[in-house]
């Protein structure tokens, strides 16, 4: 069918692409993303996309940037743990409604998204968003759990030298990434010291029981040197009796 793929960034979209291709879909692919701060972050994945794009022969069109509309839907559920599947899910569906909108009125028979290729997002909710997206307009929502495919894109976009962000896009979800960076850091070096206080003790603990081996080593060296001088004494005495 004539697909439209909505791409949040370019390593995300290799697998979905080359999938989506493989069964027979027309595809053009959708970049709008009002959640991406700052602007330049925005920019850069656009134009990583846009270059592996025209690599591949595949039309891409962008849509309205306005990061003040996402901020109104999503970002007013702030930097909380607890709403954060909620802030993702608001910022699916104003991303994914843009998208569907954009391709009832230009031709096209379906709808499909490369969010569903982190393991980090909440599938099931994409999932959701985007029958919900594709259901006004009468689209065919496409949807397939790339999830499986993550590792391979991973590899994939490195050896091709491609531009890869730590973080989801917004500002709220690049404070969260810099929080769990640090988590993690703080975690290993935690664990470094763990395993050095670890290393020390059981450094001791070898220590001194090379030191009681050399002690008892000494004390049975210095009983049997003991032992010997007392059988030469008692010979020596024994060749003196001898003598008389």
């Amino acid at each position: 069918m004539k697909l439209l793929l909505h791409a949040c960034c370019a390593p995300c979209t290799l697998e979905p692409l080359r999938i989506l291709a493989q069964e027979g879909h027309d595809i053009t692919v959708s970049y709008n993303n009002s959640n991406i701060h700052p602007r330049s972050e925005y920019d850069k994945r656009l134009a990583v996309l846009v270059d592996y794009c025209q690599s591949q022969g595949i039309e891409l069109v962008e849509g309205i940037y306005d990061p003040q509309s996402w901020a109104r839907v999503a970002g007013v559920f702030g930097d909380n743990p607890e709403t954060r599947q909620q802030r993702c899910r608001q910022c699916y569906r104003l991303r994914l409604e843009e998208a569907a909108r954009f391709a009832a009125t230009h031709g096209f028979e379906g709808l499909s998204t490369t969010l569903d290729v982190s393991p980090y997002q909440y599938i099931p909710v994409i999932e959701e968003e985007l029958n919900r997206a594709c259901q006004p307009w009468g689209l065919t929502a496409v949807f397939r759990d790339f999830t499986p495919y993550y590792p391979q894109a991973t590899k994939l976009s490195r050896a091709m030298g491609m531009y890869r962000q730590n973080y989801c896009g917004c500002s709220l979800s690049d404070a969260e990434a810099r929080r769990e960076r640090q988590e993690r850091a703080q975690q290993r070096k935690e664990q470094k010291e763990r395993a050095a206080a670890l290393r020390a003790d059981q450094d001791k603990i070898a220590q001194e029981q090379r030191a009681e081996a050399a002690r008892q080593k000494a004390a049975y060296q210095a009983k049997r040197a003991a032992q010997r001088a007392a059988l030469k004494a008692y010979k020596q005495a024994q060749r003196t009796d001898q003598d008389f």
